[in-house]
């Protein structure tokens, strides 16, 4: 896709444009990040690409891991031991990637009970946005709705 590509090209550019914000500017981040999110989903369909699905594994919180147990009628152990992994923080996250989940059409299997990490992605419509811009960053290389919502927000603040 052509915005990833961008988007590693930009890296760099990206990474000092959110460290140059002023205050001002910082705090008006929601608003317009809220509206260049809104845009680039009218404009994108996720089952086109499911990059998110194929590349990275979302961390599973117990209400998770309970609703997903009771989907597939196990224990929540069994889930875990199943498909699921810690990482380095004592996160449960996926044991592989791509997601076991995601089926050849890119629809989710388990979409009406997915993760709050999957139901959250990109998190580019989040408040407090200027707080997560180093997980936005590493989201630009994955999603091109991330790298959309970027160059709008530049766009937005004559960046």
């Amino acid at each position: 896709m052509k915005e990833l590509e961008l988007a590693k090209q930009k890296l760099l550019e990206n990474k000092q444009f959110f460290k140059n914000l002023n205050k001002q500017e910082q705090k008006s981040l929601d608003g317009i990040a809220l509206k260049a999110h809104d845009l680039a989903f009218k404009s994108f369909d996720c089952l086109d690409c499911a990059n998110c699905c194929k590349s990275t594994g979302p961390l599973f919180t117990k209400a998770d891991i309970d609703r997903l147990a009771k989907l597939f009628r196990m224990k929540s152990s069994e889930f875990i031991d199943q498909y699921l992994q810690m990482d380095e923080d004592n996160d449960y996250i996926l044991q592989q990637t791509p997601c076991p989940f995601l089926l050849e059409d890119n629809k989710c299997f388990v979409y009406d009970h997915r993760p709050k990490a999957c139901r959250e992605f990109p998190h580019t419509d989040r408040k407090n946005f200027y707080q997560i811009r180093n997980l936005t960053l590493k989201n630009t290389l994955i999603c091109p709705i991330t790298y959309k919502v970027v160059e709008e927000i530049k766009e937005n603040l004559g960046k």
